[in-house]
């Protein structure tokens, strides 16, 4: 009998789709997974995230649900004992689960939960990281790169390396390819740090970049009508002292990272095909979430705002050879809630729980064939909730001015800045919805930068309203999800008591017997009418 497919998960954290050279970008170096797209898998370049932070979107495309549904919208709320993940539920259907300790999924506080998602779980903590180079220092308060997340050049090793926890994660990885589990398929969760912030490479990704060809990025005078929370964040972070060559050389080290990225995905690959498990795999490579990159002046990320450099992702499949592949891009608008459905297609695992994702199989052979109309995205907070001012979550409360995060989290104290929002987008117009705070409205065919907010303005009352009324019913279709499972109105205690009337002292052994293997109570109730009769008075 042929062992199902091996679910292989290669996730970067933070990488915006336009760092891909096959998406368009003229000056990244990711020739590994533009030729894998080319050849062997499918790359969707209107894939978008669920939420455009990491715990809630990892939440969202490891359960197939949206962040609403049950509450994910923070860092500081992760998946719970009442919640299942794809790894439980291919570890429960005799999967090999193997994950890195970075997947920012599951409740720590809770002894035994993390396990409970995984088969094994490498921790790490073993690399040698060298310290940062001396090209950039972060500097003192008040400097430009203070809260830039901007490190620069890593230094290297005697041996002319930098071995990081990402190095050593993915070297764990591939020792666990090279010995595969017996008679088991594997499903293997890779998280990685990069290409997350602080923006910081090491030689020979640092100088692959050519500074000079970057793409233009999108200047803060450029626009109009902008979420409040961006220029919260840009005037606590204090850039105004950067150069555009001072931004060339942040944008051209995060595209470095990418790069690494890039490498160490080629060097999973290759160990799957050294071990003779390339072609029996399903290979999944897509990120959480994307990174302002100095679009906007600003860095790293917002949890409310919902531009495409931090919603639209890069996500590949690479199905298993016998399946076939219409391979290269896709235009289908595709979520991540998909890779869930996809995954436990490919598994042949039958989902527990009501999920919203849709199956990619389809396209995968033809990626020409639509999936969806629109697509959605999630966060922020009502003015009312307290639990976002949490450190992780944002605000001041543990959160030091010298935390490069500052800026952020003291952004996020404002309701209307940080204002509870919903992103609808089409392939040509976007909409975001706020339940206070600004609302947006974007046409991408005349306006793809996303420079000029248009809501309200005269002309759009007809595609707003279209929009808002899609909005509407997608929340009322995914507002919760029914259990699977059924409950039982009655305990034990209730149907004796209902049934003990009729039931003569010498069968109540009997009776209690099948109360408690769970006999439905009118069934029981008829048993015992046509056995013991009616109690007389």
């Amino acid at each position: 009998m042929k062992k199902r497919p091996n679910i292989i998960i290669f996730n970067p954290d933070q990488m915006r789709a336009d760092s891909l050279a096959h998406l368009g970008n003229p000056v990244s170096q990711t020739p590994f997974l533009d030729e894998f797209a080319r050849n062997e898998a499918v790359s969707f370049q209107n894939a978008f995230c669920q939420n455009p932070v990491c715990v809630p979107s990892r939440c969202s495309f490891t359960t197939g649900l949206y962040p609403h549904v049950n509450g994910h919208r923070t860092m500081a709320h992760l998946l719970r004992p009442h919640e299942t993940s794809i790894f439980e539920e291919l570890k429960n259907a005799g999967y090999y689960v193997w994950m890195n300790a970075r997947n920012d999924l599951v409740a720590g506080q809770v002894s035994g939960l993390v396990e409970r998602h995984a088969t094994e779980i490498y921790y790490g903590g073993g690399a040698s990281v060298k310290a940062r180079g001396g090209d950039v220092l972060r500097g003192a308060p008040g400097e430009k790169d203070f809260y830039s997340h901007f490190g620069g050049r890593l230094a290297l090793d005697e041996n002319g390396r930098h071995y990081g926890a990402d190095d050593e994660d993915l070297d764990a990885a591939i020792a666990r390819i090279r010995n595969m589990p017996q008679d088991q398929p594997l499903c293997l969760f890779l998280g990685l740090i990069n290409p997350h912030p602080p923006y910081q490479v090491e030689e020979p990704y640092y100088s692959a970049i050519d500074r000079a060809k970057l793409p233009k990025r999108v200047h803060p005078e450029e626009v109009s009508g902008k979420a409040d929370i961006e220029a919260a964040i840009r005037a606590r972070q204090g850039m105004e002292q950067y150069t555009e060559a001072d931004w060339d050389e942040l944008r051209a080290c995060y595209l470095g990272m990418c790069s690494k990225v890039d490498d160490m995905f080629r060097k999973l690959c290759e160990a799957l095909r050294e071990a003779g498990e390339y072609d029996d795999s399903a290979i999944f490579f897509f990120s959480d979430h994307g990174d302002y990159t100095g679009d906007f002046g600003i860095t790293e990320k917002a949890q409310n705002s919902f531009e495409d450099c931090l919603t639209n992702v890069p996500f590949l499949i690479k199905p298993p050879k016998d399946f076939g592949v219409d391979a290269g891009i896709s235009d289908s608008l595709v979520e991540l809630v998909d890779f869930y459905a996809t995954a436990m297609d490919f598994a042949e695992v039958q989902p527990c729980h009501t999920h919203y994702g849709h199956s990619l199989k389809g396209v995968l052979l033809d990626r020409g064939k639509p999936v969806r109309e629109y697509v959605t995205c999630e966060g922020g907070r009502n003015p009312d909730e307290i639990h976002c001012d949490e450190f992780h979550a944002g605000g001041p409360k543990g959160t030091s001015p010298f935390s490069p995060y500052w800026p952020r989290h003291m952004a996020q104290t404002d309701p209307d800045a940080h204002a509870k929002g919903f992103m609808l987008r089409t392939k040509d117009w976007k909409l975001v919805s706020r339940v206070n705070g600004k609302d947006e409205l974007y046409d991408l065919r005349a306006d793809p930068k996303e420079l000029h907010n248009v809501y309200g303005q005269e002309g759009t009352e007809g595609i707003t309203a279209d929009l808002k009324g899609k909005q509407l019913l997608w929340l009322m279709r995914t507002a919760d999800a029914v259990p699977f499972d059924y409950d039982e109105r009655f305990s034990q205690e209730m149907i004796w008591a209902k049934v003990k009337a009729l039931v003569p002292s010498e069968y109540e052994a009997e009776i209690k017997a099948k109360i408690a293997a769970g006999v439905n109570l009118f069934l029981l109730t008829q048993e015992c009418v046509q056995r013991f009769g009616t109690p007389k008075d």
